[in-house]
């Protein structure tokens, strides 16, 4: 017998007790499409994860800032409380960057860029299609972002002068835009106090200035990259001016956040020598860990659950297999004595248990992935909790993730039939054939 026809024979046989089939098969469906469907959910959250990462700079951005304003940031949200020592006061400009620091940091190999990161006041936005002005806090975006759009470009980071803003979906309603392509290339205002003149200004508007951006595009809401509307570096850097209108240079031109990017892997070694001049840096992904860790643990207890229902599918299909190499002792008898080899008999018994775990996995990979899409849908219609993430695909089922369970649940499957198959192969066919 040919290796296709005892394939073909081992899916027939299975028909033979429906009902037995058909159980031992759900079992199987069970333990395939909770860990489908679980790696599935897995991969589209990492997947959504790494996009954001990449929006916010990707693996070689770091953020630092000088160990002194971590230390204050830390004792004010409750964190370790330093000792004072007279050799280190509480010198309140030690929390901005020194520069010497900044003269280390672009120094150190493997740094390619270097970004100050000015803190900026902004009193509001408004557009000409509305007579409404709204609060804003702007954040700048550097070379290497790459923003998640849903319309639109990044602005432009060229030195054109041109100053251009990525808003975020939800001020697209309140400065009276339709939708995110009505906004691209239409223009707001952002009203820019300045610091010094706003103490002596009677009237806000005295010591504001009215700066116009272009719109080039309209950023997805993410986990990430929640905050305000990001403008190009040209248009910070004006921000920053008008805000420092009247200071002494000493004081408009400190910062205590940085930003850098630099060659990934040499990501490392770049920590440890900031960490020698008293400077943190974080990546996005260090960011970041904590929600991987939590949501993979979540994911693995759930594929717990899943590789329960395997073994508990795995005991059906011996117990299947037992009974179906009873029910055709002299069945297998009669086989030995047309001269089949122990081997093709134990084969055709195995070859059914395979079977039992293929069906039982590609049901289960198609109910998951109606499921998993059936789910996304809802879950990102109005009113429900992904309506705010329109680039976030709760699963994603690629042949990388489908492929090795199936194969996985078909070896399970396998093992599971070889002792009923290894029964089989080794009867007497004489005792077989008397068997009633």
């Amino acid at each position: 017998m040919r290796t296709l026809d005892i394939i073909k024979t081992a899916n027939t046989n299975l028909l033979r007790n429906k009902v037995r089939t058909f159980l031992t098969i759900l079992a199987i469906f069970v333990g395939s499409l909770t860990i489908i469907l679980n790696s599935a959910i897995n991969a589209g959250v990492n997947d959504y994860v790494d996009g954001q990462i990449k929006a916010m700079g990707g693996d070689g951005y770091l953020e630092m800032m000088p160990t002194a304003a971590l230390d204050a940031m830390s004792s004010m949200m409750g964190g370790t409380i330093k000792e004072y020592t007279e050799d280190k006061p509480g010198d309140s400009q030690a929390v901005y960057f020194k520069d010497e620091q900044i003269e280390e940091i672009k120094k150190i190999d493997g740094v390619k860029e270097f970004y100050p990161l000015y803190s900026t006041t902004e009193d509001y936005i408004t557009s000409e299609k509305t007579d409404k002005r709204y609060n804003v806090s702007l954040n700048g975006v550097v070379k290497g972002f790459e923003l998640d759009l849903v319309a639109g470009k990044s602005p432009n980071l060229d030195d054109t002068g041109v100053y251009e803003i990525a808003l975020n979906e939800n001020y697209l309603e309140p400065l009276g835009f339709k939708d995110a392509e009505d906004a691209v290339g239409k223009t707001v205002t952002i009203a820019v106090p300045s610091t010094v003149k706003c103490y002596t200004s009677a009237k806000r508007s005295d010591c504001q200035t009215l700066v116009t951006a272009t719109i080039s595009g309209v950023q997805a809401n993410g986990i990430l990259s929640m905050g305000g509307p990001r403008v190009n570096m040209q248009l910070w850097n004006e921000i920053h001016e008008i805000n420092s209108e009247g200071m002494p240079p000493e004081s408009s031109d400190r910062f205590y956040q940085a930003s850098a990017f630099v060659e990934p892997d040499k990501i490392d070694e770049i920590k440890e020598k900031l960490e020698k001049i008293n400077v943190k840096a974080m990546t996005i992904d260090d960011e970041v860990g904590t929600i991987r860790i939590f949501l993979d643990a979540v994911l693995a207890i759930l594929n717990i659950f899943g590789g329960i229902a395997l073994i508990a599918a795995a005991i059906g299909i011996i117990n299947t297999l037992f009974m179906s190499v009873q029910e055709r002792t002299r069945e297998i008898g009669l086989m030995k004595a047309l001269g089949m080899s122990r081997l093709k008999i134990f084969f055709s018994f195995t070859a059914e248990a395979i079977a039992l775990g293929f069906w039982g996995s590609l049901f289960g990979t198609g109910v998951s992935m109606l499921i998993g899409y059936g789910a996304n849908a809802v879950l990102h219609n109005e009113g429900m909790f992904l309506e705010s993430f329109p680039t976030f695909s709760l699963v994603k089922f690629t042949p990388e993730i489908i492929i090795p369970i199936v194969l996985l649940v078909m070896f399970i499957a396998f093992l599971a039939g070889t002792a009923p198959a290894l029964k089989a192969a080794k009867k007497n066919p004489i005792d077989a054939l008397r068997y009633e």
